[in-house]
């Protein structure tokens, strides 16, 4: 359960997946490069896609924008707030940062994302107290 820090962690097994499905009469395996997709595994994934970071491509894919820095993006948010996707949603609500001109963004504690917050270069975001600190509406944090 995702939303039950608790709940034991899935491991998943794409390679064993793979050579399972070869037991199914008929099963075919189709190979998918990796420029046609942009994996999601954790919220520091979710937070570069849904970011402006990367856009959605005339043919349906989400790239990387050309004018930024998303291939090189390292975002490492602390997962004692935005490993849950209900806690990371909680502290975005008017959604992502503009990440476009970002190489790095590191988060420790609990930060709260307003409207139209922009990052650029390298930021370090520290709170170590217990209550959550807000970025303002339109705050450019560099």
């Amino acid at each position: 359960d995702p939303n039950d820090s608790s709940s034991p962690s899935v491991i998943q097994l794409e390679t064993a997946m793979g050579a399972a499905i070869s037991v199914f009469p008929g099963a075919r395996a189709i190979r998918v490069p990796a420029h046609r997709f942009a994996p999601v595994k954790t919220t520091n994934d979710l937070l570069r896609i849904w970011s402006d970071a990367y856009v959605l491509s005339d043919d349906h894919r989400i790239v990387p924008a050309a004018e930024g820095y998303a291939e090189d993006l390292v975002i490492d948010l602390d997962p004692a707030f935005y490993k849950r996707i209900d806690d990371f949603v909680d502290r975005l609500p008017q959604g992502a940062p503009s990440l476009m001109r970002c190489r790095r963004l590191s988060v420790r504690g609990d930060f709260r994302f307003g409207k139209g917050v922009s990052i650029s270069g390298e930021v370090d975001l520290v709170n170590q107290s217990d209550a959550p600190r807000r970025i303002p509406d339109g705050e450019e944090l560099r």
